[in-house]
């Protein structure tokens, strides 16, 4: 069974269903998909670090042992309670994979020890992948994908981990701390911790967005993002000044088309919710758009449809492969686009 939306994997998280068996969880983000393990892992066993109630497998023991699997599946807790056997899988061969597969759909027939929780770990699988389609398909157990966390869940994740050291930020300062936080769960924890002990765990503190400016420092990307606004904006000169300036920063003329690809993909984001029927500020902020630019941006959105942005798409996707050819003279190639952008916007009458 696919547990596909947030709602129906924390519900099983919290409370899992007696009838299942075993539970694959998988995505591109590692540090979720260990959280949810972790969490998951306490709930179907009471000693989950008890070596003489969990077994430990991964996708190397398999290569080495690969009748491992099963025996670890057919033994009985030596303590007596609920036995939790754990599958790591590192890497997306099909070996692994397949018997990772096989040992899922017969232990969630009950054909191995029927009181034992199979857990598995993966990173992301596709729709080929034997194991993700055995626990999409057998009645005893579930599929709970992870995805890369959102504005909103990283906002949360800020807000609970500053709490426990009696510390919290203002709306504007949370604002500026979660859109640089990395979408990767273990990092953006990492950051999180980092910025309690900048506060003063305990102290009770009610960080500013002022305060953040040491700790953050100067964002790398910064005038390469206002260099693509500009650009979009039809503000040529602007743009090749942010250019220039990134270039003097270290920033080369690939990490430049990035950011003008990266600020394109929001007004796409942006006209395709709007072509579905929603607001344009509703779509702008749907789209990661920082407060501060939402100004100038909903001034762009409002040009920038989706026939515009298609017209424009190609040229953005040669100068990225222009970029990567060796000895390209990616800076003048980057400026070249920007004006390529800057001349569409005037003509939409940015």
């Amino acid at each position: 069974m696919l547990l596909n939306r947030r709602q129906d994997a924390e519900r099983f998280l919290s409370h899992p269903d007696p009838a299942v068996r075993g539970a694959l969880i998988f995505g591109r983000d590692l540090g979720v998909v260990r959280e949810r393990a972790q969490a998951l892992a306490g709930k179907v066993t009471e000693r989950p670090d008890d070596p003489f109630d969990v077994g430990l497998v991964s996708d190397g023991d398999l290569d080495e042992d690969p009748a491992r699997l099963v025996d670890e599946l057919m033994a009985y807790s030596l303590m007596g309670g609920r036995r939790l056997v754990r599958l790591r899988l590192s890497s997306e061969r099909a070996g692994p994979d397949r018997a990772a597969a096989a040992a899922l759909e017969r232990h969630a027939a009950g054909d191995y020890n029927p009181e034992a929780f199979f857990l598995i770990e993966a990173g992301n699988l596709d729709r080929n992948s034997a194991l993700r389609r055995a626990a999409e398909k057998a009645a005893g157990a579930v599929a709970i994908p992870c995805y890369e966390d959102e504005i909103g869940d990283l906002a949360r994740l800020t807000r609970e981990g500053l709490a426990k050291d009696k510390l919290s930020l203002t709306a504007e300062a949370l604002d500026v701390f979660v859109r640089r936080l990395p979408h990767e769960r273990g990092v953006a924890r990492r950051e999180i911790e980092r910025l309690a002990l900048y506060l003063g765990p305990g102290s009770g503190r009610v960080g500013t967005a002022d305060e953040l400016t040491d700790f953050l420092g100067v964002e790398p990307e910064a005038s390469l993002a206002d260099a693509a606004q500009d650009a979009f904006g039809g503000r040529l000169a602007a743009a090749h000044a942010g250019l220039r300036r990134a270039a003097q920063e270290g920033e080369g003329g690939p990490a430049a088309v990035r950011a003008m690809s990266v600020h394109l993909g929001r007004l796409r984001r942006t006209a395709t919710l709007r072509a579905a029927g929603a607001e344009l500020a509703e779509a702008a902020k749907a789209s990661g758009v920082f407060w501060k630019n939402e100004k100038e941006f909903l001034r762009q959105a409002r040009a920038w449809d989706l026939g515009p942005i298609a017209e424009i798409t190609p040229e953005v996707l040669g100068a990225d492969r222009a970029c990567k050819q060796t000895g390209s003279p990616d800076h003048l190639i980057a400026e070249r686009l920007a004006l390529t952008i800057a001349a569409k916007a005037r003509r939409l009458g940015l």
